[in-house]
C-alpha cells in the first residue's frame, strides 16, 4: 500500500511498547480513508502479495546495484522498504555540491531524478530514492544519474 501512510507491526511486547512511545510523539494518525483501505487489503485475497514481493525485490536489487555502479555513491541493501538510502559524499564533492540538498538539486536539474536529502532524516551526505516505480523507469533514472554525474565531474575538471 505504497503512499497510504499506514502500517502495523508485531513483535515482543517490550519492543512494541518502545516503538509506540517513539511513534506516538512523532507522527499523526492515519486518515480514515487509509484505515478503511488497510482493512480491505488485509481482508482481501493475499494471492498478489508474493508476486509484489518478487517485483519489489527485483527493483530493490536493480536500484542497489545501479547506485553502487555510480561514481562516488555507495548503498547497502535495505530490508522491508521501497527506498534506497545511499551515501553520496564523494559524488557530492565530485560535482561541487556543498551538501546533500545541493546534490539533490543537482540530480533534479541535471538528471530529472528526484531524491530526498539525507539531512532531512538526520543523515547528511546521504540521499533517499524510492524504487516504487516501474523497472523501465528505474533503469532510465539510473542511466540519467550516471550521465549527469559524468557531465558534472567533467565540467568541474574543466
Amino acid at each position: 500500500m505504497t503512499g497510504w501512510r499506514i502500517g502495523y507491526c508485531g513483535g515482543p511486547a517490550e519492543l512494541i511498547a518502545a516503538m509506540a512511545t517513539i511513534q506516538g510523539q512523532s507522527t499523526s494518525n492515519a486518515s480514515s480513508i487509509s484505515q478503511k483501505a488497510a482493512v480491505t487489503a488485509l481482508n482481501a485475497s493475499q494471492d498478489c502479495v508474493a508476486e509484489m514481493n518478487r517485483a519489489f525485490k527485483a527493483r530493490h536489487d536493480l536500484v542497489i546495484a545501479g547506485l553502487n555502479a555510480l561514481p562516488g555513491v555507495r548503498c547497502i541493501p535495505g530490508w522491508g522498504t521501497f527506498y534506497a538510502f545511499a551515501q553520496v559524499e564523494q559524488a557530492m564533492r565530485a560535482v561541487g555540491a556543498v551538501d546533500d540538498s545541493a546534490f539533490a538539486e543537482f540530480l533534479i536539474n541535471e538528471a530529472g531524478v528526484a531524491v530526498v536529502p539525507g539531512s532531512a532524516f538526520g543523515a547528511p551526505g546521504y540521499v533517499r530514492l524510492s524504487f516504487a516505480a516501474a523497472t523501465a523507469t528505474l533503469e532510465d533514472a539510473l542511466g540519467r544519474m550516471q550521465r549527469a554525474l559524468a557531465r558534472g565531474q567533467a565540467k568541474r575538471r574543466a
